[in-house]
């Protein structure tokens, strides 16, 4: 008779499950840390680009824009939120900040 030994058998499939398991077990949380420090990242980065659009528009009209409302109907800035949920404030000085 022949034997047919090809493929894996049970316990070898749930040992290779497991270790997949106990992989994402580990990793997932990692991700769920590293998505709040990138947002915050993203938002400073974006603050930093609105305040160089604030001097755009200062350069172009002689004076500080009354709000950041001001920037997205001239077209300087496409969003004022970041997508931690902060919105973007302008300072009487023009300086954004995220609050």
């Amino acid at each position: 008779m022949l034997k047919n030994e090809k493929g894996f058998t049970l316990i070898e499939m749930l040992i290779v499950l497991m270790i997949i398991s106990i992989l994402l077990i580990l990793i997932i949380p990692n991700l769920a840390e590293k998505n709040t420090s990138v947002q915050n990242t993203g938002c400073d980065a974006l603050v930093q680009m609105a305040n160089g659009q604030v001097q755009a528009y200062q350069m172009d009209n002689g004076s500080l824009p009354i709000d950041m409302n001001a920037l997205v109907t001239e077209n300087y800035l496409s969003k004022t939120t970041c997508e931690n949920g902060k919105t973007l404030t302008l300072t009487t000085d023009g300086k954004v900040i995220a609050q």
